[in-house]
């Protein structure tokens, strides 16, 4: 079988490695030898690891995507990594790949590519790294109906709620921690804001619900505003705050949303710690199950891949496919304000009767059933609440937050917070 692979950093040298050190075992495993034919690269001067080969380094990579039976793409982004992939499908080449915005943002055509050519196209790397969520949704549950999916898929923000949590970091510094230690890159962006989690949401969902989901479809919202107040605060009322991508099957469609969630202590992803990711699936008969494991970084990831390059191998040599897109559902992707949820809602009051009365009144009038109320410390003569509601519409929550904001007797509404139960 021969491979190519574009790109040698962090996750391609380690491909690279392993297929080399394993070299038997995977042909024993795929019923043929995998021989690595080019790595494409955009520098053939840049030092590199010891264990690549120079001789096969090039900058040709559209020429290595025609002339191997499978091609893995780790160069990540948009392009030139999407012209690639389909240059490769076109030509009937297997591609595996890890990455996530592309699948995120041109899935469709990817698809579409690779089922016009007979060529298969993998990617459970793209989603937590070594935890094999997506063969499980995609082939492991493919005889169950499928609710939720929910779940820590970015290390960068787990690692700096976990620093700000067990240490009492502000947020700043608790990314500048990540900086330095590797987590987190130069710019954050992709990972402060969201943006990664909500590319890995959209692929849980649409493998998933069987519809197809994209990037700009999740509701998202990073961790930049979260306090270490909030933290603390969090803590003391039994609950840890992580950075959840979300995804539901309600009645009406597919809701999906990313943001920094209060999970019960209680509750399987609360001792999700440091960089490690974990997703938990709920499902009809299954129940639920929940996958846990290094969700980046160069080894378990390549792991991943490899999984990946074997299957397809197999696949080559003893004929079979790997599964088609999946998309028959087409279930409505629900706007945000159809998302179903409970939320913290932390308030500051004036402390003078009638307060209560007044705050009660506004869930009130939007059928907002309150599930516990918190009276915190006092300070210049106002008082502070933090209310937790059942779980509702979030449209209703939105317009309750509207109200609360324009009362005389509200001084402020501080903060704003999903609720997980147990």
């Amino acid at each position: 079988m021969r491979v190519a692979v574009l790109g040698a950093g962090t996750v391609g040298s380690q491909v690279i490695r392993l297929l080399q050190e394993s070299a038997d075992d995977f042909a024993a495993r795929a019923g043929a030898p995998i021989e690595l034919v080019g790595i494409g690269v955009s520098s053939i001067e840049k030092e590199r690891e010891p264990w690549i080969d120079r001789s096969l380094l090039t900058t040709d990579l559209a020429g290595l995507t025609t002339s191997a039976q499978i091609v893995i793409e780790l160069i990540g982004g948009i392009d030139p990594a999407r012209d690639l992939v389909l240059s490769a499908l076109n030509a009937g080449a297997t591609v595996v790949t890890g990455n996530k915005a592309l699948l995120a943002s041109h899935g469709p055509e990817l698809f579409e590519a690779a089922a016009a050519s007979g060529a298969d196209l993998y990617y459970e790397a793209a989603v937590a790294g070594a935890v094999p969520v997506v063969y499980a949704l995609r082939e492991s549950l493919a005889g169950d109906t499928v609710t939720r999916v929910l779940g820590i898929v970015n290390g960068t923000t787990n690692y700096i709620l976990d620093e700000m949590a067990t240490k009492g970091l502000a947020f700043e510094s608790a990314l500048a921690d990540a900086q330095r230690l590797g987590f987190a890159e130069a710019d954050p962006t992709a990972d402060v804001d969201g943006h990664d989690a909500a590319a890995k949401a959209a692929l849980l969902a649409s493998l998933a619900f069987h519809t197809r989901v994209a990037i700009e479809d999740v509701d998202t919202e990073g961790i930049r505003s979260v306090t270490a107040e909030d933290i603390e605060l969090a803590e003391s009322a039994g609950y840890t705050l992580k950075l959840l991508a979300i995804a539901d099957r309600l009645a009406g469609g597919v809701s999906v949303r990313v943001s920094p969630t209060l999970v019960p202590h209680a509750h399987p992803l609360a001792a999700v710690r440091g960089s490690f990711n974990a997703v938990v699936v709920e499902a009809e008969a299954a129940d639920r199950l929940m996958f846990y494991g290094r969700g980046a970084g160069g080894a378990p990831t390549a792991s991943a891949v490899l999984s990946d390059v074997v299957a397809a191998a197999s696949h080559k040599v003893r004929g079979g496919n790997a599964p088609r897109e999946s998309a028959y559902a087409a279930l409505p992707v629900l706007g945000p304000e159809d998302a179903l949820t409970a939320q913290q809602i932390r308030l500051r009051v004036s402390d003078e009767p009638g307060v209560l009365a007044t705050v009660a009144g506004a869930f009130a009038a939007h059928g907002i059933s309150i599930e516990s109320v918190r009276q915190l410390a006092a300070e210049n003569g106002d008082a502070a609440l933090s209310i937790v509601t059942h779980v509702a519409r979030a449209a209703a929550l939105a317009a309750t937050v509207s109200d609360l904001e324009a009362a005389a007797s509200v001084r402020e509404v501080v903060s704003v917070l999903p609720v997980e139960s147990a």
